[in-house]
């Protein structure tokens, strides 16, 4: 019988942007030393998310594993424009190293760096390399879905749909998958009304805003069942304002 997943609440609040969560509950006993580097990964990257750059790169030292290092590097790199040519240097020279550069993690933070700069191709050609099956599912998710988003901003939605087909198949119903499908139908079809509707339900659901959407869906679909709704809430809640004043 398959060993229980200890992380597999911390991953999803971190996958679903819910941050905050991510880090109040990263407690999580008995990890192995691979498993509690990777919560260490996720909740620094919940505080870079957060804009708490300084936080991460003051509390990883030196002596810290790989995976964390490339962490920090990300930190480093979002804090300040006058960081970037010197971290991107330095994660070229990781990625060169044969003792480190095939670490996954790494090659994710590359991915994500490269992503940042725009330069499409050098972040495919690190996501893209030691993809194989022997890793952690999830970390090989990881990377398809950091595909997805490449390939969304390049505008090649026929390879954004490959890539979410190969993620299907490692698993249908991983949050990252799901999460790959709604970025997709959102790309291809901006205006599809249940993609819009799902947005709204999944931004209330994680305390974001929603109007930009539910917005969206009252110009292109006024007689959808969500914009009714929507729009009976606000009349009620107008008529409880007139009777008290």
């Amino acid at each position: 019988m398959a060993a229980p997943d200890l992380l597999f609440g911390l991953r999803n609040n971190f996958y679903l942007g819910a941050y905050q969560a991510a880090i109040n509950n990263s407690d999580v006993p008995n990890l192995s030393p691979d498993d509690a580097v990777e919560r260490d990964c996720l909740v620094y990257r919940s505080y870079i998310a957060l804009g708490s750059y300084q936080l991460v790169i003051n509390e990883i030292d030196s002596s810290a594993a790989t995976p964390l290092q490339a962490v920090k590097l990300l930190a480093m790199y979002l804090s300040s424009p006058t960081n970037k040519e010197t971290t991107i240097s330095s994660l070229h020279e990781w990625l060169g190293d044969p003792a480190i550069g095939n670490n996954p993690i790494l090659r994710l933070i590359a991915g994500i760096i490269f992503l940042h700069e725009q330069d499409y191709n050098e972040a495919l050609k690190h996501t893209n390399v030691g993809g194989t099956m022997d890793l952690f599912e999830v970390r090989v998710n990881r990377r398809h879905a950091l595909n997805v988003q490449i390939f969304l901003k390049m505008h090649r939605s026929d390879y954004a749909e490959k890539q979410l087909r190969v993620m299907q198949q490692i698993d249908e119903d991983h949050t990252l998958t799901q999460l790959a499908s709604a970025w997709l139908n959102l790309a291809v079809d901006a205006k599809d009304p249940e993609t819009l509707a799902n947005l709204v339900v999944c931004s209330l659901h994680l305390g974001k805003p929603s109007s930009r959407y539910l917005n969206q869906l009252k110009l292109s679909h006024p007689d959808h069942m969500l914009v009714k709704r929507s729009s009976s809430a606000e009349e009620s809640f107008d008529r409880a304002v007139q009777t008290i004043a």
